[in-house]
């Protein structure tokens, strides 16, 4: 019978559970059929427990060092504790007591997301401003698609939990488990939709104007009067499905053409009010780290978040319009936020 060196953890849990029934150790090496050696070590090791461990005195920080520290804060945002203390020269300070003298002095944040802008999307964007400056957004219908998934963003599922309980379990999935393409438009203080795009279906040219056929324009556009018809202004992104010379001929042949129909500036998400709509929508439907198991649920909550949306707040939005404006000329075409 050869020794060998390490024990399985399913050979420990019986060792266990043999030593519980009073089997002695050569007993047990027998029916393991391992060295008794190993068996008795492994037993003596168990008997002696873990080791206590000797807490190390805490280094003590200066105030000058807290003042480079708050320095070093400043000049390198999104960096780690090591990394800031590691470019202070201060060594020795565990990580606990880190973060608990950065939490004075500053706060963990991400990375701000936006479009990348380069000289010529500038000049497109205040040229846009511009033109627009003296137009009556009560009159412009906002369009955009969302994407929503089962899951939704990892970075929502956080939140308190008390002490002695433990966290809920989060499914992981791929693609965040699937999701549900909507449509919807603000105007004024109306919501028109939200419409769900068919599942499957990838939004080109023509599936794009098909569907504006069978939902915005069948539900909602041909009940409109017609200087109602007569005086809405259009507005929709730089997607390939929306700016093709297809989908423009086919709004055209709708009445939707000229000034009818609004340019847009390209990489501008943060001019368009129905961007915070969506948000809106999906802190409602995803707080505390909601996920969901069909698409039909997940398009369910989208439906009953948009009811819950009431015409003050889309009025709100919509006539954030003229201080956006201002804001691209002030910032020279610059990015605004949301």
């Amino acid at each position: 019978m050869g020794q060998k060196k390490d024990l399985t953890g399913s050979e420990k849990s019986k060792i266990v559970r043999y030593l519980a029934e009073g089997c002695s150790s050569l007993k047990i090496a027998k029916l393991l059929k391992r060295d008794h050696r190993t068996i008795k070590r492994f037993i003596q090791n168990s008997q002696q427990g873990r080791k206590k461990r000797v807490e190390k005195p805490r280094r003590k920080i200066t105030a000058h060092e807290l003042r480079k520290v708050k320095r070093a804060a400043a000049k390198m945002p999104l960096a780690t504790s090591l990394a800031i203390f590691q470019s202070c020269n201060i060594t020795g300070v565990p990580k606990s007591t880190r973060c608990a003298i950065l939490r004075d002095m500053a706060k963990v944040r991400k990375a701000e997301r936006r479009p990348p802008l380069n000289k010529t999307h500038k000049l497109k964007r205040q040229d846009w401003a511009k033109k627009y400056l003296k137009t009556g957004f009560s009159k412009v219908l906002w369009t955009d698609e969302m994407r929503v998934s089962l899951d939704g963003p990892d970075g929502w599922a956080r939140g308190w939990i008390g002490k002695g309980q433990r966290a809920p379990v989060r499914l992981r999935r791929q693609q965040g488990g699937g999701g549900v393409l909507v449509w919807a438009g603000i105007i004024k203080d109306e919501l028109v939709g939200p419409f769900r795009v068919e599942d499957g279906v990838k939004l080109n040219s023509q599936s794009y104007c098909q569907f504006l056929e069978d939902t915005f324009f069948k539900q909602w556009y041909r009940k409109k009067s017609a200087s109602f018809k007569k005086n809405m202004i259009f507005m929709q992104d730089n997607a390939p499905s929306h700016a093709s010379k297809y989908s423009t001929a086919w709004l055209a042949r709708k009445g939707i053409k000229e000034e009818k129909l609004m340019t847009w500036p390209p990489c501008s998400p943060d001019l368009n009010p129905i961007e915070n709509l969506w948000s809106i929508i999906k802190c409602e439907i995803y707080k505390e780290g909601k996920q969901y198991t069909s698409l039909n649920s997940v398009w369910e909550a989208v439906v009953a978040a948009a009811r819950n949306v009431d015409g003050e707040q889309i009025k709100t939005l919509t006539e954030s319009m003229d201080g956006r404006l201002l804001s691209v000329l002030a910032k020279k075409g610059g990015y605004i936020g949301r």
